[in-house]
């Protein structure tokens, strides 16, 4: 009988679902990691909220450990690349806490609005200030919603209920979803210059980190308020606190902060700003619905196989997995390199696959291939929830079995469709394990996808390589690996070098500047 350590505080329904399915479980909280280092060993599986940390010395001793289930979306306290190379499951519960999340925001929403924190202290202080809280009524003004997912959705959902004008900005919301959701697609700047009211729904990326910089702030209306209940880092604090000393900034409330826990901080005492202690998920409701939903997982999991949710793997039978690995690295590979280069905003994606890769199942290789596409704009994407978040969005996903044979034993093309016309990309494997690309945007090549990259589109003329390896060489870059292809003498020409480091923006902008070149950019993989 599979056995699963509860080892902090969780509703005690997930004990219940683990006992109904033949899952034995022991409810011990409050362990040192010394202390749950010396019993992990029992277990076949963890299920923890935020307190314990499944630390790699902890997943040393989880010598018989098969999965790992967090009661919630964050899964900071898992050392996830420890636990892949144990072979064990991460699964997180990511869509347990929405409606508490996006209520939350519309809290604060309204405590911006008519300045209720304040008001309180004030009136609790003794006082009677009647005229110095003047407020601003919901109704009618235009909210901006940074982020249309699944909280997102919600918010705007419940901000039209108030009479709201939603705008919207998100990478992945196509113009049909937001018609269903009653919003307006909108590009950031847009957003910004529009906004009475701004709220954050995205995770926290290098594309939205600093999302509202101190230049994005200046874009603002001026008596804009910002509320966010999605992740720290997400506005520069430092430029929000000047915000509203100025007073172009209205009101601030963050449930979020880039270090926590916020015991101090400069915005603490700042007029208008409103804090609370990462509550988003802090409902009676969402409690239970998170035990419930990981009790389910983890017993799935270790009664029948099944896998939800899981972070560091894609839902697969065992039968399976051998053969798909190999497949769903090269297609992860195609997702992300599409992700990396397509401009404009995705309205829709093709997968096709044609040889040996017609044979397989493909639901799998769909979603490494939105899992690599998606992840360039979120960090908590994966195989098994990739297709449900472009689904979401309204992303439109067609896969394509071809039973032609082409020029490779297999083949797996990668088409997105952006604003900007169609990108596409394809790749096959050698010897039937090492991904390797073949085509590029129309272009012929092969080319390893590993590591630190740089891709350039330049004119085909004599002395550019050259050129080009001085300008590296100069900035001290090794080049690993360097694969060229173009449609024709003298005319558009493709470059893919893997480098040894990273390339920063300083190098790009040099490439750039390179007679002759048109595109530079850094990839990485």
């Amino acid at each position: 009988m599979p056995k699963v350590l509860i080892s902090d505080k969780m509703d005690p329904k997930a004990a219940e679902i683990f006992r109904a399915r033949g899952v034995e479980v022991d409810e011990i909280t409050g362990k040192t990691p010394e202390e749950l280092k010396a019993i992990i060993g029992e277990y076949d599986g963890l299920a923890i909220r935020s307190s314990t940390k499944a630390t790699k010395e902890i997943l040393e001793a989880a010598t018989n450990l098969k999965v790992i289930g967090r009661a919630g979306i964050g899964v900071d306290n898992v050392d996830i690349p420890a636990a892949s190379a144990k072979g064990i499951v991460v699964m997180n519960t990511p869509f347990g806490n929405s409606i508490t999340t996006a209520e939350h925001a519309i809290a604060l929403m309204f405590a911006l609005a008519r300045q209720l924190p304040e008001a309180d202290a004030s009136t609790q202080a003794g006082k009677w200030e009647k005229n110095r809280f003047m407020g601003v009524e919901l109704t009618g003004k235009t909210l901006g919603l940074i982020g249309a997912g699944n909280i997102g959705s919600i918010v705007a959902d419940r901000a039209i209920g108030l009479r709201m004008k939603v705008v919207a900005f998100d990478p992945f919301l196509t113009p049909e979803r937001a018609i269903e959701m009653g919003v307006e697609k909108v590009n950031l700047d847009d957003l910004l210059l529009r906004a009475d009211f701004i709220t954050l729904h995205t995770p926290l990326t290098d594309q939205t980190r600093n999302i509202l910089s101190a230049e994005n702030l200046s874009k603002t209306k001026r008596g804009v308020r910002i509320i966010n209940c999605a992740r720290g880092g997400l506005i520069d604090e430092a430029a929000l606190k000047q915000g509203l000393e100025s007073g172009h900034i209205a009101g601030a409330a963050l449930d979020v902060f880039a270090v926590e826990p916020a015991k101090e901080h400069p915005l603490f005492g700042t007029p208008n700003f409103v804090s609370t202690p990462h509550l988003g998920a802090s409902t009676t409701e969402a409690q239970v619905n998170v035990a419930i939903q990981v009790a389910e997982q983890m017993a799935d999991f270790l009664v029948s196989g099944g896998v939800t949710n899981a972070l560091n793997m894609p839902s697969l039978s065992a039968e399976e997995a051998p053969r798909l690995k190999p497949y769903m690295a090269l297609a992860e590979k195609l997702g992300s390199l599409v992700g990396q280069l397509a401009h404009g905003e995705l309205g829709s994606i093709a997968i096709e696959v044609e040889g040996a890769a017609a044979e397989l199942n493909q639901k799998p290789i769909t979603g490494a291939v939105l899992a690599g596409l998606m992840r360039v704009h979120s960090d908590t994407v994966n195989m098994v929830n990739a297709p449900f978040l472009a689904k979401e969005r309204g992303l439109d996903v067609r896969e394509v079995r071809h039973d032609r044979e082409g020029d490779y034993h297999t083949l797996v093309r990668v088409t997105v469709g952006t604003t900007q016309g169609d990108r596409s990309v394809a790749g096959t494997l050698f010897g039937n394990a090492a991904p390797r690309l073949v085509e590029l945007f129309g272009i012929k090549v092969e080319a390893d996808l590993a590591g630190h990259m740089l891709y350039i589109v330049n004119e085909d003329a004599p002395g550019f390589i050259g050129r080009l390896g001085t300008t590296l060489g100069e900035a001290g870059v090794n080049i690993g690996t360097f694969h060229l292809g173009r449609r024709n003498a003298g005319g558009e020409a493709v470059l893919l070098l893997s480098v040894d480091d990273e390339v920063n923006a300083d190098l790009i902008a040099k490439v750039r500047a390179l007679p002759g070149v048109k595109t530079a950019m850094a990839l990485a993989f």
